[in-house]
């Protein structure tokens, strides 16, 4: 697109590397996403060749082997991916949010040991909060460590792993009452451990299974899996930061940066509806005359494109808040919820442009129908995110009575 959700004040390593990531998704991704959806098959050379680039370490340290990039331009080239196919996104998100809590949380060890290989794509990485039973209460966890000698033994079920089998290292949040008295409140009992696994389903290392892939409506291609921890016994020294009782505030930590990335794929996914039904518009005639034509169609194209502009802007404010090392839990909560919720009205509205053919798995928009409701939901759904949003709105604008 030539005019929309353009990002003013990029420096000139971030319009090379955004130029580069946008060539690739248009060669090397839209041509073939559609038929690897319908298939739902894993996108090996899509991934391969993002390897190549450095986008596994894209917001990596120099130091680690990564390129040492900020947010905004993360969130740009994951705008960019999700243009081309949403499920390759994921399977960099993912990555990137154990990547980030590592950097930010991780001893000087786990560093060393992880972050080199994490820059080079060779360990992947998933994350895993969720529990079946879970939802969005989160204080809810009941996985559990239990301290024995030198190791501690993990139990219980996690859902909804993105890289669940393609993954080699997770990122698993679960309840840890040892040194935490009975009472202490649920969010300072839990924490994070950091499980090496060979990638693969079934059982992955003694204690850990990770099942076959969930069949899902739409996020096709990427693995999304369980998680079964049965006498899982992890090293002390796998603690992320090497302190019982901080897991929750690490997760969160990540998760705030994981909504960046949500709204930096609603964007991408509205940028494609916009294209596709633009382009559709005006190939498709009716009396006598491109529909493209038609006053109604317009005002469809113009809402569209004042949504996508609003929800970029939106987004890039939140990557940059972080980048400023400011607090930006509001910023990214309005602009996850904004984004998705734009997203899915961007691709309805494609969707209708394109009439009973939009219908078909022939068109590139019926893919786009079914990935938008993932963005609903992922990185906490709409109603967590104006919870966020409220609460710190109450905050910036205290009454003084």
């Amino acid at each position: 697109m030539a005019r929309l959700a353009q990002t003013a004040g990029l420096t000139d390593i971030q319009q090379e590397i955004l130029s580069t990531v946008r060539d690739f998704v248009d060669k090397e991704i839209i041509p073939v996403a559609t038929e690897l959806e319908h298939r739902d098959e894993y996108p090996q050379q899509i991934v391969d060749g993002l390897k190549e680039l450095g986008l596994f370490g894209l917001m990596i340290p120099e130091e680690y082997g990564g390129l040492g990039e900020s947010l905004l331009t993360y969130a740009l080239c994951v705008e960019e991916i999700a243009r081309g196919w949403m499920s390759v996104s994921g399977i960099i998100n993912t990555h990137f949010i154990v990547a980030y809590m590592l950097k930010q949380h991780g001893t000087q060890e786990q560093k060393d040991h992880f972050l080199p290989r994490m820059a080079a794509g060779d360990i992947r990485g998933a994350f895993s909060m969720s529990e079946p039973a879970l939802g969005s209460d989160v204080s809810a966890i009941s996985s559990k460590a239990v301290k024995d000698g030198e190791e501690y033994v993990l139990n219980g079920q996690k859902m909804w792993l993105t890289n669940g089998g393609t993954s080699s290292l997770v990122a698993v949040l679960v309840r840890s009452d040892e040194g935490h008295p009975e009472g202490t409140a649920p969010h300072k009992s839990m924490t994070t451990f950091l499980v090496e696994k060979e990638p693969g389903f079934g059982e992955v290392r003694p204690g850990l299974t990770i099942p076959g892939k969930i069949d899902k409506m739409g996020y096709k291609g990427v693995d999304t899996t369980e998680l079964i921890m049965d006498g899982l016994r992890i090293p002390a020294d796998r603690v992320l930061g090497g302190v019982t009782g901080r897991g929750f505030y690490q997760m969160m930590d990540g998760v705030e940066v994981g909504r960046v990335n949500v709204a930096a794929r609603g964007c991408g996914v509205a940028q494609r509806a916009f294209e596709l039904g633009v382009q559709y518009a005006q190939q498709r005639h009716t009396f006598g005359k491109a529909i493209a034509q038609h006053q109604a169609i317009q005002f469809k194209l113009a809402e569209m494109a004042t949504k996508v502009e609003a929800a970029h802007a939106m987004m890039v404010n939140a990557a940059r808040k972080k980048d400023s090392g400011e607090r930006n839990d509001l910023e990214a909560g309005m602009a996850k919820y904004l984004a998705s919720e734009y997203c899915k009205e961007v691709v309805e509205d494609a969707f209708r442009i394109h009439g009973g053919y939009g219908f078909s798995k022939e068109y590139e928009i019926e893919r786009l129908y079914r990935e938008a409701p993932m963005l609903l939901i992922g990185e906490g759904t709409a109603e967590i995110q104006k919870m966020i949003i409220g609460r710190r709105l109450l905050e910036e604008y205290r009454f003084q009575g």
